[in-house]
């Protein structure tokens, strides 16, 4: 069930139609407090966040804070975690969800509607009691008016999947899978796609928030930009594993788990990468930048400046490394615990 300001969005329903999907994405997009919720994150200065210098948090120690990267979902207690964010969205969205009575919150990383029912499902089971009767807060941000988008008629049939990997069916697919479920979501931000859009002289769209951070004492969420001492820890594995879990049914549809709650840990899943991938590793490296652009991005006019660099040092571990055995030694997990530091270190157990 979606509510604003305690109110439903719409009358519950047993079955939902593209239509209904539509018009509770249109009394969203309208709605006065979304609106102003909207035009209050939009002018909110951008937060810079590294774990190597003052974050601008307020604090003189370096906030414990939780990454995640495209596809992976974290629930965090803020008995154990000050900050947690994302951020390298563009035709992405980011959730959010904050439990009122017990304040845990979970922070995902979507980009395809096919992960959305069973990802919303394993960020619930980690903050809902299904016997209470929590409110959630929530919080959706990013996805943008991008150059493949196309106006879609609340009366086509076919809403979902016609631009798999890009904002509009994403954000349909979310707003539709909130709507059916019996918890209750109060939409604190919605983000989206025209509120998350501008545009050049030349009429070309770019989103204008592409990541966001979440205190996780009061729920409050600021955009913000993550420098790469901070999209920790084991990024160019996790990065690698974005892909190579596309080849893994065991992780069809599911969101990415990396970090244990109550163990407050870092736990990647050991994950294979084939020789076809390694093949085309070999072949992407010789791409121009702009090749590559073109090539592994939807929005290639939207990314930030180190995309390039992130998927070159991707291709470079893969070459370096063809056997994925020697990165999950007889298929263990990678575990990482906090240093002290506020960053974190590799362990043996």
């Amino acid at each position: 069930m979606i509510l604003v300001d305690g109110v439903p969005v719409l009358p519950e329903s047993d079955s939902s139609s593209p239509s209904q999907v539509v018009e509770i994405l249109d009394a969203l997009m309208d709605h006065p407090s979304l609106l102003s919720a909207s035009h209050l994150f939009k002018s909110t200065p951008e937060r810079r966040f590294s774990i190597s210098e003052e974050s601008g948090l307020g604090s003189s120690t370096q906030p414990k804070h939780v990454y995640v990267f495209q596809r992976e979902y974290a629930t965090v207690d803020p008995a154990f975690v000050d900050v947690a964010g994302t951020d390298e969205a563009t035709t992405c969205v980011g959730l959010v969800i904050r439990n009122r009575s017990n304040g845990k919150i979970s922070i995902a990383h979507l980009d395809s509607p096919a992960i959305v029912e069973r990802g919303l499902a394993q960020m619930l089971s980690q903050t809902f009691d299904p016997d209470s009767q929590d409110e959630m807060d929530v919080h959706l941000i990013g996805g943008f008016e991008d150059a493949s988008l196309q106006r879609i008629s609340p009366s086509d049939a076919e809403i979902h999947g016609k631009m798999d990997g890009y904002s509009l069916p994403l954000c349909i697919k979310l707003i539709e899978t909130l709507w059916r479920r019996r918890e209750k979501f109060l939409i604190q931000t919605f983000f989206v796609l025209g509120y998350n859009t501008r545009r050049d002289a030349n009429g070309q769209t770019y989103p204008i928030v592409t990541g966001f951070l979440v205190e996780t004492s009061n729920g409050s969420v600021f955009p913000a930009c993550f420098d790469r001492t901070s999209r920790c820890p084991d990024e160019v594995v996790r990065r690698i594993r974005i892909t190579a879990c596309n080849d893994d049914p065991t992780w069809t549809g599911e969101l990415l788990e990396t970090y244990h709650t109550q163990d407050n840990k870092f736990v990647i899943a050991p994950c294979c990468w084939s020789y076809h991938q390694l093949l085309i590793a070999s072949t992407l490296r010789y791409l121009s930048d702009s090749q590559l652009l073109h090539e592994c991005s939807t929005s290639p006019y939207a990314e930030g400046p180190d995309f390039v660099d992130n998927l070159r040092r991707q291709f470079d571990y893969i070459i370096k490394h063809p056997d994925w055995s020697e990165t999950f030694p007889k298929r263990q997990p990678r575990v990482f615990k906090r240093n002290g530091q506020g960053g974190w270190r590799r362990c043996s157990d």
